[in-house]
């Protein structure tokens, strides 16, 4: 661990409980190396793996670049997927043996000035709902995978543009990235947390920062925090409907988020064609929705804006926590975030929100329900940040530009509003 300290979340625990959905819905990349280990492994029916099945799938092939991911069974389990949730190389040969990409899921790993910090996805159900020992306890484990994927220059690695054009040092964007925690940290309605960061963030946009360094932004940063606290005392206030623009951008995004592509997802050409009838019907945002997965049903555009009775208690704790391992393990910008600057990065993170809420909504009505339960919360999130810094789609100029107009429109601030009902 020479040259750099390793930053573990305070908030979260995790240990896998054996859901098996990390390995139907990844494909596992792995190196020629690891390939010829497993081939080394001598895997036959006896150990539960048909002959007829088999190990690997070749991928790519152009200009004579090939690489290899593991192969899944029928029922899109991987190849070393047993009926218990298990991994068959890990029950047989121990953890050491898996894949890197397998042993690394589902944590991740971002620089952070002279440290490298930790975040988790929580598309892992395990670590959206907190179970397992704490990430604190899995110190020596995780310092054992970090060696393997940690580069070492980490630490020569700038801090992200605050802004295009604005570059501060790692003290000082770290100073922004503090003061967002404790703005979410404290003892509110994780709604109202997320309207006064947005508040505060705004006036930090629109801040000139030639002169404003070090103790300056230190003060800067207590001033701001402070009035967003003063004008956003009890609740969000009323802005009044998202506009007709900013329902039609938030469709899109949201529909985005809501497919649950895997490794197996249809890319044929029928596949795409009924993709593209599904975006035709969120630009329209009439008649019915489109199922965009099997646990979604068709239902009307209209139904999911009607107040579904709040956020559940249990979930105003859980998406608190959500939003600091992603501040804390800096999952929201930079480099572990297509590379977009910190304020674009956080307003991506609040849309999120909004996003959850539609998806929570969604399942709640799928069930024939008018109120959120928990559970629907836990499956959009998981939904959610299966995407959330991983699909290529939300990198895109396209999905970019969506953001930042809901959010200069301040459409952002009024969704959180319109979907916290």
């Amino acid at each position: 661990m020479a040259g750099y300290t390793l930053e573990l979340p305070q908030i979260q625990n995790w240990s896998c409980h054996n859901c098996g959905g990390c390995c139907t819905q990844h494909g596992i990349y792995i190196t020629n190396e690891e390939k010829a280990r497993i081939e080394k492994q001598n895997w036959t029916p006896a150990d539960g793996v048909p002959a007829d099945q088999p190990l690997f799938v070749k991928m790519g092939g152009m200009l004579g670049k090939t690489w290899y991911r593991l192969a899944h069974q029928p029922n899109g389990g991987c190849v070393f997927l047993d009926e218990r949730g298990l991994c068959k190389i890990h029950g047989k040969f121990g953890e050491e043996a898996k894949p890197l990409a397998c042993r690394i899921y589902p944590y991740a790993f971002h620089p952070k000035g002279n440290k490298v910090t930790v975040s988790l996805r929580f598309s892992c159900p395990s670590v959206a709902e907190n179970k397992g020992p704490s990430v604190q306890s899995q110190r020596k484990d995780l310092k054992a995978i970090a060696k393997q994927v940690v580069p070492a220059n980490v630490t020569a690695a700038p801090a992200p543009k605050l802004r295009p054009g604005v570059q501060l040092d790692w003290d000082d964007t770290l100073k922004i990235v503090d003061a967002l925690d404790q703005t979410i940290a404290a003892d509110a309605d994780f709604p109202l947390k997320l309207a006064r960061c947005l508040f505060w963030m705004e006036l930090i946009n629109q801040t000139n920062f030639d002169k404003i360094r070090g103790d300056r932004l230190s003060e800067l940063l207590e001033l701001l925090t402070a009035a967003a606290e003063d004008e956003l005392a009890e609740a969000i206030p009323d802005l009044g409907p998202v506009s007709k623009i900013g329902r039609t951008q938030f469709r899109l995004l949201a529909g985005q988020y809501a497919r649950k592509d895997t490794y197996t997802s249809d890319t044929s050409l029928a596949g795409r064609w009924d993709l593209f009838k599904g975006a035709l019907k969120l630009t329209s945002g009439s008649g019915m929705l489109p199922s965009l997965q099997p646990c979604l049903k068709e239902i009307p555009f209209e139904q999911l804006e009607q107040p579904f009775g709040g956020l559940p208690e249990a979930s105003q704790e859980m998406l608190s926590r959500y939003f600091r391992v992603k501040l804390q393990g800096m999952h929201f910008c930079g480099a572990a975030y297509y590379k977009v600057p910190l304020i674009e990065g956080f307003q991506s993170l609040v849309l999120v929100y909004p996003v959850i809420m539609w998806i929570s909504r969604w399942l709640a009505a799928t069930a024939d329900r008018d109120q959120l339960q928990h559970e629907d919360v836990i499956q959009a999130l998981t939904f959610v940040d299966h995407h959330h810094g991983y699909s290529k789609a939300l990198g895109t100029w396209g999905f970019r530009r969506r953001v930042t107009t809901l959010a200069q429109s301040r459409d952002l601030d009024k969704l959180v509003a319109w979907y916290t009902r």
